[in-house]
């Protein structure tokens, strides 16, 4: 049987998640509450990691060394940062980058030193997630993670200067990224779009979405997982 670590940093998405899994048993590891369950033939590993990178990886490298997942899958929600982005809008994380880490001379900005300046997921996942969102705007892009939720339109220009291409902001993707890659477990992120930081009232935005979202939209992860159950 297949076994699939999914990993989100809040409660709201936690909940969202959970309401998915079915047969599900809970056990504390390391401070964080990981649920166990079933989408379909498939068991399913969820952890609420805790917002930012630090509790990002801890999250991952507690799922990795106690669940020994087949994949981790790291879903939420991340401000859109390109034009084409709106609220409810899904960005699938081809690749991510920090957008807050500078090593110094001989490094890319957002690299860590002695490793990559960007971390890819896996290009099957990818291509299965792209596929499978049939319903409103999805894309494939580069998600930049850091540790600061983004409101100023100052710090949004600074991080589109430094990576055009960057279509999502979020907390936490490229650390769940990074340890997966040191530990050589196949990863995927994608987010939905809960805010456009740097537009008037961005802020009441982002809790009008909490508000409005429907569970529809973390419906992607059964779809995505009945399909991969099916392989």
């Amino acid at each position: 049987m297949r076994r699939i670590g999914i990993i989100v940093a809040m409660t709201s998405e936690y909940g969202l998640v959970k309401s998915l899994l079915e047969q599900t048993k809970e056990e504390s590891v390391c401070g964080l509450l990981f649920t166990e369950g079933h989408i379909g033939n498939v068991e399913v590993i969820l952890v609420k990691s805790g917002i930012g990178k630090v509790c990002a990886a801890v999250g991952t490298m507690e799922m990795i060394q106690h669940y020994a997942p087949d994949i981790i899958v790291n879903t939420g929600v991340a401000g859109g940062i390109d034009p084409l982005t709106q609220v409810m809008d899904i960005v699938v994380g081809e690749n991510m980058v920090y957008h807050d880490v500078w090593c110094g001379e001989g490094n890319e900005y957002g690299q860590v030193q002695g490793l990559p300046a960007r971390f890819v997921s896996d290009k099957e996942l990818c291509k299965l997630a792209l596929s499978v969102a049939h319903e409103g705007n999805v894309y494939g892009g580069l998600i930049c993670s850091g540790d600061k939720f983004i409101t100023d339109k100052e710090e949004l220009t600074e991080i589109k200067k430094r990576f055009p291409e960057g279509m999502a902001v979020d907390m936490e993707s490229c650390a769940i990224a990074q340890v997966c890659y040191m530990c050589g477990v196949p990863f995927l992120s994608y987010r939905i779009i809960s805010d456009t930081p740097g537009v008037k009232d961005h802020y009441k935005q982002y809790l009008n979405f909490w508000e409005e979202a429907p569970k529809r939209s973390f419906e992607m992860i059964k779809v995505l997982i009945k399909v991969l159950s099916e392989e």
